[in-house]
């Protein structure tokens, strides 16, 4: 598996970020949020994902950014639960959700949980949408 977080898996399209938050779904695992929105089946896009940390509990910038940096360190080292359980490509927004300063452990625990907690509603999803085409 390749840990790496290249330019390619970075969410930064406007109108998709939009999109994610007008018509995508969520799920949680205290204290990061995940909400994901899946992707045209034509289109040659791969798997993309963006992390916000709220300015609303983190007034300074550098406690923002050490968080957004622990997400991404995270997300690179747990994508291999995401991209070995995925059929189709998604886009992804990754928050951290509280002022409680969580430990790099600790989040990086959260988001393993966060991560098999997707899989399991997206494969519940996909399931119930092949059953009602049959």
């Amino acid at each position: 598996m390749n840990f790496t977080y290249p330019k390619q898996e970075r969410l930064k399209s406007k109108t998709t970020i939009g999109l994610l938050f007008s018509e995508g779904k969520s799920v949680s695992k205290y204290p990061l949020r995940l909400v994901y929105r899946q992707v045209e089946a034509n289109s040659n896009e791969k798997t993309k994902i963006g992390v916000s940390v709220s300015k609303k509990y983190f007034k300074k910038a550098v406690d923002r950014n050490y968080y957004k940096r622990v997400l991404r360190e995270t997300y690179r080292l747990n994508k291999h639960l995401l991209w070995d359980n995925m059929q189709q490509p998604y886009s992804l927004m990754f928050f951290y959700q509280t002022k409680d300063k969580l430990s790099y452990e600790e989040i990086n625990t959260k988001t393993a949980q966060l991560f098999e907690k997707f899989i399991q509603q997206v494969n519940k999803t996909s399931d119930s949408e092949n059953k009602a085409e049959l």
